[in-house]
């Protein structure tokens, strides 16, 4: 993944939105001086509450913000911040109660409690669920709509007590204008909230689509072909992606992120997703019907073609291939004569969606198709098992850095072909991976 300037300066707006507010609250009056161990355990506590609330903006999708990284890479920078956050607001409490063991003796009536240390408490009782159910979802069989429902909750209960234990503490807020900074953050963050809930699906209410056709692929695939209704649509870059709705409006707390599979020099607004049926959502997807009203938030994602190269090298596992159908379906609506090399990985021949399409594209590009199969009929003379560092090596030809290379399939093939790839030399900026996993 290459970061532009445009990403690094965002990485630094991040950083200060962090880490001035804490600096500001070392200026102006200061309280008594207490023990390092007091000041750092303070520290801590805010640093993790600005972390908590800077979270709504990760999650806003503002397209400046996000296209120099790319969504997969916000929505996983954006799991791993939070461990970081829930990591620094359980230790502020755990330090101040070493260094402090009378705070662990019980008042002596429930009126006697501070009620900063019960908010507090809410907090990170909050944040500890928070993150046992993002974590353990799967395994908890947790429906996916109704965690993401309870994750926005759980999340806004965390840092509402966050502040109020902040207030009722006040130990570095004497200066009015130090409150109203930490009363502009907050305001900011619930703008940052009320836009994504309000304000953007207003705009997407205006701008519906249709379903214009559902069509069955192999694989248990279907792809739905939606036309704008009413307006002109949106254009996209091959490869990426939107998030669908389909059940009730764009008010709706959970959408479903998608990629892009049809081709992006269409003239006429269409927009096509190819779904596979992995879950309670996509297994619903061949049941829609034509003519169905839905709502499109997009484009989004970085994992896209343009770059300068002189060859095009597709790696695809699975339902990762529906990106790479896009990047090809483009490429031939545009006359596009570099050559292109597709690795595609499926169970079987028969699971292999888009087989007879991909046939039938390579008499209009220079494409050349490698189907590696993990079950192979008895008379497969093609590539077995899973596509692999050695697979790529056997089908990849030299000058290995001169071409341009897309990933995107299960993690631990994408792993191995990154790893392939800087053995072979290949420097990072050539190579990009899609990892559409956001939760």
């Amino acid at each position: 993944m290459k970061y532009s300037t445009h990403g690094v300066v965002w990485l630094v707006v991040y950083a200060l939105f962090i880490l001035l507010p804490l600096l500001a609250l070392l200026t102006g009056s200061l309280p008594p001086p207490r023990d390092f161990w007091t000041e750092f355990s303070a520290a801590l506590g805010y640093s993790g509450l600005a972390v908590m609330g800077l979270q709504f903006g990760i999650t806003a999708r503002f397209r400046y913000v996000t296209e120099p990284l790319g969504e997969d890479v916000i929505y996983h920078f954006h799991r791993r911040i939070s461990l970081f956050a829930v990591a620094l607001v359980i230790v502020h409490p755990a330090i101040m109660l070493i260094v402090h063991p009378q705070l662990l003796a019980m008042p002596t009536g429930i009126d006697a409690i501070p009620w900063g240390a019960v908010a507090a408490f809410i907090s990170v009782g909050a944040l500890i669920v928070l993150v046992i159910t993002a974590l353990w979802r799967a395994e908890l069989r947790i429906p996916y709509e109704w965690w993401h429902f309870s994750h926005i909750a759980l999340a806004l209960i965390a840092v509402t007590g966050g502040l109020l234990h902040m207030v009722g503490w006040s130990f570095y807020l004497a200066d009015p204008w130090k409150r109203a900074l930490w009363i502009g953050l907050t305001i900011f963050w619930l703008a940052l909230l009320f836009y994504v809930r309000i304000i953007k699906p207003l705009f997407m209410l205006r701008r519906p689509y249709r379903i214009t056709e559902v069509r069955r692929e192999r694989g248990d695939t279907t792809t739905l072909v939606m036309h704008p209704d009413g307006h002109e649509g949106f254009r996209f870059r091959p490869g990426q992606f939107g998030w669908l709705t389909v059940w009730g409006t764009p008010f709706k707390i959970t959408g479903h992120p998608f990629s892009f599979s049809s081709s992006a020099a269409a003239t006429d607004g269409r927009v096509e997703m190819s779904i596979r049926k992995l879950g309670d959502f996509t297994a619903g997807i061949p049941d829609i019907p034509v003519g169905k009203r839905v709502y499109l938030d997009g484009p989004y994602g970085a994992f896209t073609i343009g770059h300068p190269t002189d060859m095009h090298v597709l790696i695809a596992g699975g339902v990762g291939v529906t990106p790479m159908m896009s990047m090809i379906r483009t490429l031939a609506d545009k006359g596009d004569t570099r050559p292109i090399l597709l690795l595609y990985g499926s169970k079987d021949w028969d699971q292999v969606t888009f087989r007879e399409e991909l046939e039938a594209l390579q008499s209009r590009l220079d494409l050349k198709v490698v189907h590696v199969l993990a079950n192979p009929p008895a008379d497969w003379f093609g590539e077995s098992g899973h596509v692999s560092a050695d697979v790529l090596k056997r089908h990849l030809p030299e000058p290995y850095a001169a071409h341009e290379y897309f990933i995107c399939g299960p993690g631990v093939m994408m792993d191995a072909i990154e790893s392939a790839l800087s053995e072979l030399g290949v420097p990072m900026s050539k190579y990009h991976s899609e990892r559409y996993s956001f939760v």
